[in-house]
This record gives C-alpha cells, structure tokens and sequence, in this order.
C-alpha cells in the first residue's frame, strides 16, 4: 500500500492510501486516535478499519495528524487535526472524482475529529465511530446529525465509558431521517486487545448490509 505525502494546512501530511481498482469505487477516510498519547495511522483499531474498508472495495486513505511520524506541524487540540482531516478528505477525493460513496471512520480521539468532519460535509454518507469519547469531548454539535453510520465501543472501556456512548447514540437515534446503530464487543477494553477480530467483523457486517442497500450509480 502505497505511502503518501499531500500538502496540509500545518505543511506535509504522511499518509498510506489503497486504491481501488474498479471504477467509481467508494471511498473512505480513516482517523487515528489522540497523537498525544500514542495514536498513529498505524494504530490497530485504525488500521482494522481501513482494511475492512479496503476488503470492500473502497479507496481507503489514512494518515498521520499534525506532528505525528513524518507528518509536519504540532498538536493543536482538535482546531489544526480537523482542519488536517478535511485536507485528507480534499486529497481523496481528488483522486477520486467519480466515486459512488463517501465514507468516513475514527477511532476515539479520531471518531470525534471524524464526527466534525461529518457535519460539514454533506457528501459524507456513513460514518463508523469507534470508542467515542462521549465522556471527553462535547458531541453537542452533532444537531442534527447528517448522515446515518454505526457507533462501536467496548463493553469494558474505562477510557470512554459505555454508559457515557450510549447517552449519546440514545441522543443521536431521535433524529429522524436518519438510523444510528450501535454495537458493543463484549470484554473489550478502550484498545480492544485481543478483541480485533470481533470489532472487524462487526464492522464489516454493517457496511455490507449498508453498501447491499445502496441503490447503484452509473
């Protein structure tokens, strides 16, 4: 899989990047977790994600925010890696002009950045947010939410509590015109170690009952 570099607000962005094959294929943007404590593009859960994108048939890109691996720039609390996060999203999709779908994943720290994103960008049609920090971080601005996806946490998170997740999918699945599922791995803590395999297939099985109902595009 290919290495990246694109020009970021911040200066460069290193990223991995798949791309598909076939024609008008979708296209997903995947989002690490917090670049202070350790996350990278190369985190599991992250990268658990673009691969079940990728086992779909997606153009799949994930990258490293401001001052991570060879990524330029420093931490800027959420403003610069959102800002980061919309340029990867620029990048995508202008090596994909003719894609059928827009899709975008975040794993904690990277699910709420991946949230904002959602919000101005309207031709984002699913999201998969894994291990929300409901507890951390103000999803208020999600109102309404635009776009319907699946929110994932394990069932014995300490780092962002399930009790904390399921006010705010309760929150989110008020909303008409859209549907919010949720799914919770079993014994898994924040990093879901030992508890990959589950997370992927329960990722993998919402974007397949999702990509099996969406109508074709020519």
């Amino acid at each position: 899989m290919p290495e990246v570099i694109f020009n970021g607000p911040a200066g460069r962005i290193e990223g991995r990047y798949h791309h598909s094959k076939k024609a008008n294929s979708p296209v997903a943007l995947v989002l690490h977790p917090h670049p202070q404590f350790g996350g990278t593009m190369n985190n599991p859960v992250t990268y658990a994600l673009f691969q079940a994108f990728v086992n779909r048939g997606f153009s799949v890109l994930r990258f490293n925010f401001r001052g991570v691996g060879r990524s330029q720039g420093g931490f800027d609390s959420g403003i610069g890696e959102l800002s980061d996060a919309a340029a990867a999203l620029d990048w995508l999709q202008s090596q994909n002009p003719d894609a059928s779908q827009c899709w975008i994943g975040g794993f904690s720290f990277g699910a709420w950045i991946a949230m904002q994103v959602l919000m101005r960008r309207p031709e984002i049609e699913g999201f998969i947010s894994v291990a929300p920090p409901a507890n951390m971080y103000d999803f208020s601005f999600l109102a309404p939410c635009p776009s319907s996806g699946t929110i994932i946490n394990g069932g014995t998170d300490q780092v962002a509590p399930q009790a904390d997740v399921l006010k705010l999918v309760e929150r989110l699945k008020t909303q008409k015109g859209i549907t919010i599922e949720h799914a919770s791995v079993e014994g898994a803590n924040h990093f879901f170690e030992n508890q990959l395999e589950p997370l992927a297939a329960m990722v993998g099985a919402y974007l397949d009952k999702r990509l099996a109902a969406a109508p074709e595009k020519s």
